[in-house]
């Protein structure tokens, strides 16, 4: 109704509503989920023999909706603010992923925090921020391949409130020979998972290998470059870097600069 850019910056916090109401309405209000009541299971405490306390259904519907809403928000936030901070100047035109940039909350108590820190430990904060962005999805695909294993606690959230649950009906011979085919995707989601983690830190070393590399070529042509920049004239040089250009690598729209410079510019932009 009000156009696509009101809903990009929305739909978060549409999607985070819509939860809310959704599991109020049934998890905190006592009843089942249309999934539990479409597969005969209902949500019980650690014992097994009682229904999970409405201070514990509170905790998981926080856990499990609003504090990933302000975690990926705040991150979001963090690195964008440390982002401006390292390019020196400040741009007051909004991304999109971050909603309501200019007028939130989270951003102006960042602002004040990332002002605060020194240029050594925005650097830090940035390198964490980073880390964290790449073990949150490895952390839920972790805890993932355990549910397929144990068979218990499908969401973080819910192994935090301490919130199972109990099937009534049904065969028990059927559910020992999902449970053992469950196992066997667990044990195969482990694999992969660990395969993926080794890719990223293969790929990581290779990077930091490669820009050593490239400070190191720099540096040992550094008197070479300035002899010929004199001659070569203006053209030739890199406008990210201001120095001669270093294997010259093309855009679509015709510019020229180093490989390092804008496969750098790529990343962080």
């Amino acid at each position: 109704l009000l156009g696509g850019k009101k809903w990009l910056e929305w739909r978060k916090e549409i999607e985070l509503l819509s939860d809310v109401a959704y599991f109020a309405l049934t998890t905190l209000s006592g009843y089942q989920t249309l999934g539990e009541e479409y597969v005969n299971i209902v949500q019980v405490d650690s014992t097994k023999k009682r229904v999970p306390s409405f201070l514990q259904r509170a905790v998981f519907i926080c856990l499990h909706t609003v504090v990933p809403y302000y975690l990926e928000k705040g991150l979001l936030h963090l690195e964008h603010e440390l982002q401006i901070e390292a390019d020196g100047s400040r741009t007051l035109q909004s991304n999109p992923a971050l909603g309501l940039s200019s007028r939130t909350l989270i951003r102006n108590w960042i602002q004040k925090r990332v002002r605060e820190l020194t240029e050594q430990q925005k650097k830090t904060v940035l390198q964490i921020v980073y880390v964290l962005k790449q073990s949150i999805p490895l952390l839920r695909r972790l805890h993932l391949a355990v549910f397929y294993i144990h068979g218990t606690f499908y969401h973080l959230s819910k192994r935090i409130a301490g919130i199972t649950y109990l099937r009534f009906g049904g065969l028990q011979g059927e559910d020992q020979s999902i449970r053992s085919s469950y196992k066997f995707l667990g044990i195969i989601s482990l694999f992969h998972l660990l395969l993926t983690i080794g890719v990223q830190m293969y790929s990581f070393k290779q990077k930091q290998r490669a820009r050593q590399e490239w400070k190191l070529h720099r540096n040992l042509a550094h008197q070479k470059n300035m002899t010929k920049e004199k001659t070569a004239g203006r053209h030739s040089r890199c406008t990210l870097c201001l120095e001669e250009r270093r294997h010259a690598t093309a855009t679509p729209c015709g510019h020229l600069f180093c490989w390092e410079c804008i496969t750098e510019w790529c990343n962080t932009r």
